[in-house]
């Protein structure tokens, strides 16, 4: 299986970039994974909604610019579906079957994805209604996606 994670932006931190070290690897006795980053677009004080849409069409056609048709893409998106750990666990189960062996998330820039991303998703994921950092979220996408693996082969986690 080859999962994968579409983010826009870079991870600068270095405490994050170590903890997602730690899950990838933990992560290959499970699948072939990996984190793609598209370049971001800086956004100015004060934007208007033209130019947010011009910013977020245009790291959309990035992220895009990245898939396969075949591949299953998962958007993360506030206005997504909630679901526990075990929901996840069983939905990726499902994904595995629906992608033919590619699946995607995607995480959007600090302006959210674009139209054109969100109507190409397979699925919307939602996290939670509140707001955090990308590079945060990264961090906890790629945990939660290791938490699936586990719960799916019935091994032992921490709850």
């Amino acid at each position: 299986m080859n999962v994968s994670i579409i983010a826009v932006g870079s991870i600068k931190e270095h405490f994050y970039k170590d903890a997602l070290a730690e899950y990838v690897k933990r992560l290959s006795r499970y699948c072939k994974f990996e984190i793609i980053e598209v370049k971001d677009e800086k956004t100015p004080d004060k934007s208007s909604y033209a130019e947010e849409k011009k910013i977020k069409d245009t790291e959309g056609e990035r992220i895009l610019s990245k898939f396969k048709d075949s591949t299953y893409m998962v958007a993360l998106a506030i206005d997504g579906k909630k679901v526990s750990s075990i929901d996840l666990s069983e939905l990726m189960s499902d994904w595995e079957i629906k992608s033919r062996g590619n699946l995607c998330f995607v995480i959007g820039g600090s302006l959210g994805l674009s139209e054109a991303v969100i109507k190409r998703a397979d699925y919307k994921l939602s996290f939670s209604e509140m707001t955090f950092p990308h590079q945060l979220m990264r961090v906890i996408l790629v945990e939660q996606i290791y938490r699936s693996y586990r719960i799916k082969n019935n091994e032992p986690y921490h709850k």
